[in-house]
């Protein structure tokens, strides 16, 4: 998928061909987006860049001089794109501090309010489009939605550094040529960003299991926990759960309406948290739906009130899995459920 297809199809872009234009760019689609999405942490904010990144690379084939593959051509114009619209939306994303709440210590998933899922379809047409099957471009150790996190701690030229060499696989004469860097600088970025994440990350990656998405048996449990919260039956759920869970919640997911994250701990304290709403005189009543994102079990959550015939987009719950039990509950908000396919409500 390099240079050897490139050629032809660059040549007929340049003479006006505005399909073979769209079919060269329509297959790195994936890919690139998968790419912003790790550089801005969000899908909408992906999607909407990769676009203005065709509209870049349509007017300035001119300047495509085939140096290097299309492939390289497009991951350049696109990094430098996302660097430019973290620039412009600094004000507006604000990364919160562990400490945000006062009360207990946020994981990293948290500390980012305008974090979404990826859904593991796009994933896999990544995966599809990319040229070296043993890359890091999607495994599971550089797309978990505590990695995207981490990343958005990173300075900007960090970032780029890191995923463009450790995950697309550019050498770092390339990512210096491409970024306008020194050799030494690219290095130096690299060793730093590799730091900031392990810093961010504390010691989770430890339990990263070393396959590409989920297994079998994670989402024979996600399905058991389906079952447990829709028959309201809290022995089955506190059984699915590992004594030190943690759940947390984003504003306007899962019903938290506050200007902040929520955040609580242990088996207990969640069966004790979660009571009201399931055991209530009048209980909320919920059906939820299996998902897959960021190779992550995943479970959208429809909530029908009382008094109310229609059950409404909830939430995006994302279980992190170890040992059979679950020990991390991330519940975003109910808006990206179109990107996976779900509705936004049913009867």
């Amino acid at each position: 998928m390099g240079d050897d297809w490139a050629g032809p199809a660059v040549a007929a872009a340049r003479r006006g061909d505005e399909a073979a234009f769209g079919r060269l760019v329509e297959r790195f689609r994936p890919e690139l987006t998968l790419h912003c999405y790790r550089m801005l942490g969000s899908l909408d904010d992906a999607e909407d860049t990769v676009q203005d990144v065709f509209l870049q690379a349509w007017r300035g084939l001119a300047g495509f001089k085939g140096r290097a593959s299309a492939r390289t051509w497009l991951y350049r114009i696109t990094t430098h794109a996302c660097l430019a619209r973290r620039a412009r939306d600094r004000r507006r994303h604000r990364l919160l501090s562990a400490n945000a709440t006062g009360g207990a210590v946020l994981p990293v998933v948290m500390t980012v309010p305008w974090l979404q899922a990826c859904p593991d379809d796009l994933i896999d047409r990544a995966a599809s489009s990319d040229p070296d099957p043993a890359s890091t471009l999607v495994a599971r150790e550089t797309i978990e939605l505590a990695v995207i996190a981490a990343l958005q701690h990173l300075p900007g030229r960090q970032r780029a550094v890191f995923l463009l060499k450790d995950v697309v696989g550019w050498p770092a004469h390339r990512c210096a040529t491409e970024l306008g860097l020194t050799l030494p600088a690219v290095n130096s970025a690299l060793q730093r960003a590799r730091s900031g994440l392990r810093h961010h990350l504390g010691g989770t990656r430890d339990r990263w299991p070393a396959h590409p998405g989920t297994t079998p048996a994670e989402r024979a449990l996600a399905r058991r926990y389906i079952a447990a919260i829709q028959t309201v039956d809290d022995a089955a759920i506190a059984a699915l759960l590992h004594d030190t869970v943690v759940v947390t919640h984003q504003p306007g997911a899962g019903g938290n309406q506050a200007a902040h994250p929520l955040c609580y701990t242990g088996r207990t304290t969640v069966i004790d948290a979660w009571a009201p709403a399931l055991h209530s005189p009048r209980p909320v009543h919920l059906r939820l739906l299996e998902a897959r994102a960021n190779r992550q079990p995943a479970v959208a959550s429809y909530a029908r009130l009382p008094g109310t015939a229609e059950h409404r987009a909830f939430g995006l719950s994302l279980l992190r899995v170890h040992h059979d039990r679950i020990t991390e509950i991330t519940n975003l908000t109910p808006g990206q459920l179109a990107a996976f396919g779900l509705p936004p409500g049913f009867s």
